[in-house]
């Protein structure tokens, strides 16, 4: 089984949740030029994964998700939304609206693809778990 891993710093040990904090960088942000280049950037992110024994705050970490895990958010946020818009834009230009009212019926249905997803997060939080691996 495959995974995806970032290290990160445990910042609060609850008894349900662990806060870990990660730095997502871009590929720019490894390079030796960060300094004087100004595309570079790095981001903390805080994810909350389940309490393990043993974790104490301040102990590096790795936060681990399935690649599968991983591949099936990349679909679910990005890969439907555009077959959704292409849908709904190509179906209504062969019905002779205006572009305007197409375009906007593209993005409607895209927010409503959002709001779906939205309204099942709830969902999505048992789906997801993130694990860790110590150093």
């Amino acid at each position: 089984m495959q995974e995806v891993s970032h290290s990160g710093i445990i910042r609060s040990v609850g008894p349900q949740k662990t806060v870990v904090e990660i730095i997502s960088q871009s590929a720019c942000a490894a390079c030796h030029a960060q300094g004087i280049c100004t595309a570079a950037d790095a981001v903390k992110k805080q994810v909350e994964v389940p309490t393990e024994p043993g974790t104490a705050v301040g102990q590096e970490v790795e936060v681990v998700l399935r690649e599968s895990m991983g591949m099936k958010a990349v679909l679910l946020s990005y890969v439907v939304p555009v077959l959704i818009l292409l849908a709904v834009v190509v179906s209504l230009s062969y019905t002779g609206l205006h572009e305007l009212w197409i375009g906007a019926a593209g993005l409607f249905g895209v927010g409503l693809w959002y709001l779906l997803l939205w309204l099942m997060r709830g969902r999505f939080v048992h789906e997801y778990v993130f694990t860790l691996k110590r150093k």
